[in-house]
């Protein structure tokens, strides 16, 4: 009796000519741009381009470990089909099964259509491993094709004003990603879309889609290349920044913005005014804040080591509105290096505030 097998099928647009695209998978200097997924660079690639011919990809790790990955092509109908064997190749992976891929190409609108057949998984938990894998490698393809570039793979979904919203987007300029920002209100239908919960931002990377300003910072550090959002240093230093941001989202932002901002913007007092009896139980826990602030940057223009990262961007766009809202209500602390340091970042990022 023949073994069941297991496969997937994937379906991307991507706004290139189908010639572009069937060259994309049999050009070699083409595959060692594109062909591995987020996180990963290829560092050898070789495609010889006809029936029978071989191709062989090494893509390696941040951390350095490599994965190679190889197989032979039994048809090539340019700008139409391909069909070509897949086989992941190395000692640790001796015993994997030789795959089955096939790509059509279809002339739609603006661009071609790809739809993507891979089988012959032994079982679903490969098949779904594979999954993964190519969502993020044709994301890949995207940034190389699209006349866009990575700017039509990555959107950012949320209202420019949150202090979220704008947490990921300097993370994002920080790192040099392009990407595109559509403004979307909390509980919209395009939030609603990718987040049950409703609540901003959220970040689409092609079909994958990631909420909660913690996660897609976790992403942003993990699958693209740039500086770091993490801390520089030892493993107590990036711990340190961890401690950080939890506090911010858990404290900080529920004092200076939940408590304070917000009943200026979306008053819940008697007669549409603000409810005093909320904002004056958030002003102590407001200025015990500041007073440590003021003291962990007495010496120092970050939360932890010398240079930006993702702990003083978490801190920075609560404490611009809080200080903001309180200059306009001519209520205003003194903030000393805590407020230069966070002016200094707020000049720094100034298109995003």
């Amino acid at each position: 009796m023949t073994q069941a097998t297991f496969q997937l099928e994937m379906n991307r647009f991507i706004r290139a000519p189908r010639e572009k695209v069937f060259d994309a998978f049999t050009d070699q200097n083409a595959l060692a741009v594109w062909h591995c997924p987020r996180g990963m660079h290829v560092l050898e690639a070789s495609a010889d381009a006809r029936i029978g011919g071989q191709y062989r990809i090494v893509a390696a790790n941040r951390n350095g470990t490599t994965h190679t990955i190889g197989g032979e092509y039994f048809t090539l109908d340019r700008a139409n089909f391909l069909a070509y064997s897949w086989r992941q190749q190395g000692d640790a992976s001796s015993n994997q099964p030789k795959t089955l891929i096939e790509v059509t190409l279809t002339e739609e609108k603006g661009g071609t259509h790809l739809h993507m057949r891979h089988s012959g998984f032994p079982d679903t938990e490969s098949c779904d491993l594979h999954k993964t894998g190519w969502t993020s490698v044709l994301n890949h393809l995207n940034d190389f094709l699209d006349p866009d570039g990575r700017a039509n793979t990555l959107t950012l979904i949320g209202l420019s004003a949150s202090p979220y919203v704008r947490t990921v987007r300097m993370a994002l300029e920080e790192k040099g990603i392009p990407y595109t920002h559509q403004s979307a209100l909390p509980h919209s239908p395009e939030i609603l879309a990718h987040n049950p919960f409703g609540r901003v931002p959220v970040l689409c990377d092609g079909p994958i889609s990631l909420y909660e300003t913690r996660a897609i910072l976790s992403y942003l550090e993990d699958a693209f290349e740039g500086p770091s959002l993490l801390p520089k240093g030892n493993l107590l230093q990036r711990a340190r920044g961890e401690q950080w941001i939890s506090l911010i989202n858990c404290h900080v932002y529920d004092a200076m913005i939940s408590r304070y901002l917000l009943q200026y913007i979306f008053p819940k007092g008697g007669n549409g005014q603000p409810d005093r009896a909320v904002i004056d139980a958030a002003v102590p826990d407001i200025e015990k804040y500041f007073a440590l602030f003021e003291q962990v940057y007495e010496n120092r223009n970050y939360l932890v080591g010398n240079e930006l990262s993702a702990d003083s961007t978490t801190l920075g766009h609560p404490v611009h509105d809080h200080l903001d809202t309180r200059s306009t209500l001519t209520w205003t602390p003194d903030p000393r290096p805590f407020g230069q340091a966070v002016g200094a970042q707020r000049r720094r990022f100034a298109l995003l505030v």
